[in-house]
């Protein structure tokens, strides 16, 4: 036990830019991962975050493994990560490949030995190449990040092991706002992937200024051919490990011929910096509505208390989070990416891929289409509102989401806070959610009908990337 305390310190110093499955210790070829040993937040109600009642994506995978309606193929190069990404329908082409030290196979982690990550709208994979298992992140729509590893030794039966109790180390933090989540991280790196002594290090999400982003990663795509405008694809001279924040262009060499594409797309790494914090928000607000409604009955005798008669100082322990998730939403302080030339990359595979398989309107119109000049997306909401994750944000808080919704894009809120959206881009985004989204409130259907705008009423198809 000493030695698995020694091991979870020396995780926990090491600074990760995107740490996705946790620090989870290899014991064996046959357990790979420690479960139901010490303290986990949430495990108690009303979350019960340990409970093997999730129906996450790999959740759902294993079910089919284990009945034989579905099997993992092995490759000698890259084991079952090819055969996993397909099964989970995450495509190649969103691959990122982070260089400085991550996740328990640190060891093996560098410039010439990148990390490579994957991902769509409800799962991240990880895989080191030459690594001892797959890190998976998968989004269940009631608990948020569930954290998993797949041993990549060759076995007739692959199985996904739940992998919580170190992960939970980082990926219950600040960093993830507090509840099972995911979250980027870009530091200043040295020549080996460590974090330069006494340097900065910054969480990346879409509000975070470009120069500050992808510092230990590789970014690839025109935008890559100008140096300085990141700190990416760059390290902190050898001999400057004190604090020195220069950096020179990285010199090492890596084997494109060990992943699964050659790139690390700028586009992609635009779409996670949405997509993490994204996640994050909404399982802080499921969570705290949740907590909110759960406190409120104990005090009430153990009975439930309606909605419209909790407290002020109840209702704000959910409102709050659900205001930060309605402004991340809408991109209200997105960082803008004006002079970038992120546009030039606005046709490479994964960002023809990622705006290919968005519900569309009438128009053509969808939610997934890029701007990349000055914006991310060209519609000011995000594609997550048509997760299950968004969908099972429980009432009152998805209702008080919709209605803040509402009064954004109709422009009813005319606050200085979303001035920066132009009237023409909310009322896009207004008629691609009538069109598209279903389930949505009666204010906004009444809304429709009054200005005789189309209204989803059948299923438009998932909003999940595909292989």
């Amino acid at each position: 036990m000493k030695n698995k305390r020694s091991v979870g310190k020396r995780l926990q110093s090491i600074v990760m830019p995107l740490v996705i499955a946790g620090a989870a210790l290899l014991l064996s070829k046959a357990q790979i991962a420690v479960k139901n040993q010490g303290y986990v937040p949430f495990s108690d109600a009303p979350i019960n975050y340990r409970s093997d009642n999730v129906n996450d994506p790999v959740a759902k995978l294993q079910q089919r493994l284990d009945s034989g309606e579905a099997k993992l193929s092995y490759e000698p190069e890259h084991g079952y990560l090819r055969s996993v990404l397909k099964e989970l329908s995450i495509p190649l082409d969103s691959q990122t490949l982070v260089f400085s030290k991550t996740s328990f196979q640190y060891k093996k982690i560098s410039p010439e030995n990148p990390r490579a990550l994957y991902f769509n709208d409800d799962v991240y994979i990880g895989q080191v190449h030459e690594g001892k298992a797959i890190e998976v992140v998968s989004f269940d729509p009631m608990q948020g990040a569930i954290f998993y590893l797949l041993d990549e030794h060759q076995v007739e039966k692959p199985k996904f092991e739940r992998a919580e109790l170190d992960c939970t180390q980082c990926h219950i933090a600040a960093g993830t706002r507090g509840v099972p989540g995911v979250l980027l991280r870009s530091i200043y790196p040295t020549s080996t992937g460590t974090q330069a002594t006494s340097t900065r290090s910054f969480i990346t999400d879409q509000e975070s200024e470009i120069k500050n982003r992808w510092g230990g990663w590789y970014v690839t795509g025109k935008f890559s051919s100008a140096p300085d405008l990141s700190i990416g694809n760059a390290v902190v001279p050898d001999g400057d490990n004190a604090g020195d924040e220069r950096l020179t262009p990285i010199a090492a060499k890596f084997d494109k011929k060990s992943y699964l594409t050659a790139d690390s797309d700028v586009v992609a790494h635009l779409v996670l910096a949405h997509q993490t914090q994204a996640h994050n928000l909404i399982t802080l607000t499921n969570y705290r509505v949740r907590i909110a409604e759960f406190q409120a009955a104990k005090t009430n005798g153990g009975k439930s208390v309606d909605a419209a008669s909790l407290t002020e100082s109840t209702r704000q322990q959910y409102e709050r989070p659900a205001e930060q998730l309605v402004r991340y939403l809408v991109f209200a302080n997105e960082a803008s990416l004006a002079g970038f030339g992120f546009d030039a990359d606005a046709k490479s595979d994964f960002a023809r891929d990622f705006a290919a398989h968005g519900p569309r309107d009438s128009k053509g119109r969808s939610l997934r289409d890029f701007d990349l000049k000055v914006h991310t997306f060209r519609y000011p909401c995000s594609y997550l509102i048509y997760t299950e994750s968004f969908d099972n944000i429980p009432e009152p808080a998805k209702g008080y989401v919709y209605h803040r919704l509402f009064q954004v894009l109709t422009g009813e809120d005319q606050s200085q806070d979303f001035a920066g959206i132009s009237p023409e881009a909310k009322r896009a985004a207004l008629e691609i959610l009538l069109a598209t989204k279903r389930g949505l409130p009666e204010e906004w259907r009444s809304y429709a009908q009054s200005r005789r705008l189309r209204i989803a009423t059948q299923p438009v198809g998932s909003s999940h990337i595909h292989g």
